[in-house]
């Protein structure tokens, strides 16, 4: 099983950036998805589900700011993300929280 993450990288506060994460080797469908972050010195935190059904959830701190979505013909779980901050700054994880798997992260860094 992999996970795989993309779409990082620097952005100005009040930008928006789109993070992917394709997974492989295993039936993408019939799991829950998230993304988490992990910024400098803090523990990491979860900012986004998604069921197996299309239900969301989010972290109080992104609701209103942050889309998660899934494509399940592509194996693809997204993350839109808009009016970013400063405070967005983070790597950010993808995760499958059905089964416990990880990506590497992706490095998101909002610039003021």
């Amino acid at each position: 099983v992999q996970l795989v993450e993309s779409g990082g990288g620097l952005v100005q506060a009040g930008g928006s950036l789109r993070l992917s994460c394709a997974a492989s080797g295993r039936i993408f469908s019939i799991n829950h998805m998230g993304w988490h972050r992990q910024a400098p010195g803090k523990q990491r935190e979860l900012v986004a589900l998604i069921t197996s059904g299309g239900d969301t959830n989010y972290a109080s701190s992104v609701k209103g700011r942050f889309t998660i979505s899934r494509d399940n013909a592509k194996n693809t779980v997204y993350l839109q993300m808009n009016s970013l901050k400063p405070e967005d700054t983070a790597v950010y994880y993808c995760n499958d929280i059905s089964d416990d798997y990880w990506g590497k992260g992706t490095l998101v860094t909002v610039s003021s």
